[in-house]
């Protein structure tokens, strides 16, 4: 937009949205105008920051409670975040959102009830959306999270009229909420934890155990987990998780960036 206001012109086309939509504005010296709309000039602007418009003024998002939580823009449009530098989603090779549907395909959502352990930006519940799910619960832990999500267009929004009451959107800890749902109540279950230092108890036999219970006879289970350590420890985190889910009751394989189980 800068560039074009430079260049002397008096309109610009593009996505003001990460990639949502395509809209016009109108450009002026001292401002530019969208939706009728006046927008003041940003003043400088970080690299690998996303900018919000907050009482006239042009602020990032981001929020520094115990760590600092960040959108992080990406090639493909949809977002990333980081907690503390460390990035929470993939995004070099491939879109946030394309991985997730990715995985979530795995699960074959459609006219299911799925249980979404870790809510993140909430990819794998837009992708289940758009795959036909029946009822998607999504725990969050984190309120910093729920805020970017409230900031991110691609985070679906459980109260907007197109989900149609189909997504349950609760702040709470997936390891202490789990004990509250039902068991054989869900089709299909969507583990994508924080790495294990962080959140080990969401890789513990305790926990897979309780998926194991939630989940009905034949439901699948992807759980995301990378390849964390592999190179500097020699640890096969994908393969030790098979071997808990295995004990659980479930029959796994390895499959993408983690574990497809199927409950026996």
């Amino acid at each position: 937009m800068q560039a074009a206001r430079d260049g002397g012109h008096g309109s610009w086309n593009g996505s003001l949205d990460l990639g949502r939509s395509t809209e016009s504005v109108s450009l002026a010296p001292d401002h530019w105008t969208w939706r009728g709309v006046a927008q003041p000039w940003p003043g400088t602007l970080k690299d690998r920051t996303i900018y919000v418009c907050e009482n006239g003024a042009w602020a990032p998002v981001s929020r520094y409670g115990r760590a600092l939580i960040k959108l992080v823009p990406t090639a493909w449009g949809p977002p990333t975040f980081e907690i503390d530098g460390i990035k929470m989603l993939v995004s070099a090779r491939i879109s946030p959102i394309e991985d997730a549907r990715q995985k979530v395909a795995l699960v074959a959502p459609r006219g299911k009830t799925v249980l979404d352990t870790c809510g993140g930006l909430g990819y794998f519940a837009a992708c289940c959306l758009e795959s036909g799910v029946a009822r998607i619960r999504s725990f969050e832990k984190n309120e910093d999270v729920l805020w970017l999500r409230t900031l991110n267009p691609w985070s679906p929004d459980p109260d907007a009229p197109e989900t149609a009451d189909r997504l349950e959107l609760t702040h709470a800890d997936v390891s202490q909420a789990i004990a509250d749902v039902d068991d054989a109540s869900v089709d299909a279950v969507l583990h994508d934890p924080p790495r294990f230092g962080i959140a080990g108890e969401l890789y513990s036999q305790v926990f897979y155990d309780q998926l194991a219970r939630v989940l009905r006879r034949g439901g699948r289970l992807f759980h995301y987990t990378g390849a964390p350590n592999r190179l500097t420890s020699g640890r096969d985190v994908p393969r030790e998780v098979a071997r808990r889910l295995e004990k659980a009751g479930l029959k796994t394989d390895l499959v993408l960036d983690g574990v497809l189980a199927v409950k026996r």
